[in-house]
């Protein structure tokens, strides 16, 4: 299956994760062109999503980690290539993203959302809002906690909570340069795009470092749909893209997606 097979064919494999009796809340032509301000509306529009739509949480016994949905303001652009930067702050609503420290052992340069392990203790919205200060330098209290979507349990053995969190106004976050590379705002219409997600069966896509001359010429074929979502002339792979394909059909479409099921690319698995 080839990442570009056909936006309808990627539609067919959306659907199917759905829960019977999908009926749309909104008008899809005008949600795929409009910009989201970062306003009451809108944070209205996601609370009222989350709250009629059903959190699957996975059983694990291994390790657990929260992440951050963290949705701010657009500002001065994402800093990525084929996304427009602008000269003053724009207010539309965008979410953070990371890229991750190459001083990092684990997942070093790959794409993140804030976020870490659950200490001993910890609720998961307790870990989401202590990774946001310690990584990013936003300090958010708990009554921003917007909800929570599905747990997703990676190849490496954590189950991972993602955390939606409604950040204030111009809010500036600032790197912890030991874990975080660079910070990203992300605007929420990207995530709408027509050609999104990307889906295919090779789990061998972008091969990172490490991988012997077998394995990059080996490809492993997965038996389960792996997913990126395109950003900008770019991509984020699983697991953070499902978690950003969830946000955008739940929190946004008011869909009822789920996501357990796609795959990660090889380099991801680590």
């Amino acid at each position: 299956m080839h990442e570009t097979h056909g936006y309808f064919q990627r539609c067919r494999i959306a659907l199917a994760a759905r829960l019977p009796g999908y009926a749309p809340r909104f008008d899809e032509d005008l949600m795929m062109t409009q910009s989201f301000e970062h306003n009451d509306l809108l944070r209205e529009r996601i609370k009222q999503n989350l709250a009629h739509f059903d959190v699957r949480s996975a059983a694990h016994e291994g390790k657990v980690a929260a992440v951050a949905l963290t949705i701010v303001e657009s500002g001065l652009g994402a800093g990525l290539s084929g996304m427009p930067q602008y000269p003053t702050w724009q207010t539309s609503a965008a979410l953070l993203l990371t890229r991750r420290s190459t001083r990092l052992s684990d997942h070093a340069g790959q794409w993140a959302l804030p976020g870490g392990r659950i200490d001993a203790g910890e609720t998961p919205e307790q870990a989401a809002l202590r990774e946001m200060e310690e990584e990013v330098a936003l300090t958010v209290p708990a009554s921003n906690i917007m909800g929570r979507l599905d747990d997703f349990i990676t190849r490496s053995g954590y189950r991972i909570t993602p955390v939606v969190v409604w950040v204030e106004g111009s809010e500036i976050a600032t790197p912890n340069p030991d874990e975080v590379a660079s910070i990203h705002r992300i605007p929420i219409n990207e995530f709408l795009r027509e050609d999104a997600p990307f889906l295919s069966d090779n789990a061998d896509l972008e091969t990172s470092d490490g991988l012997s001359y077998e394995q990059r010429n080996a490809p492993v074929t997965s038996d389960r749909p792996v997913l990126r979502m395109p950003v900008g002339d770019s991509w984020i792979a699983a697991p953070t893209a499902c978690f950003l394909y969830q946000f955008a059909e739940v929190c946004v479409r008011g869909h009822d997606t789920r996501v357990s099921h796609f795959d990660q690319p090889r380099f991801a698995w680590k």
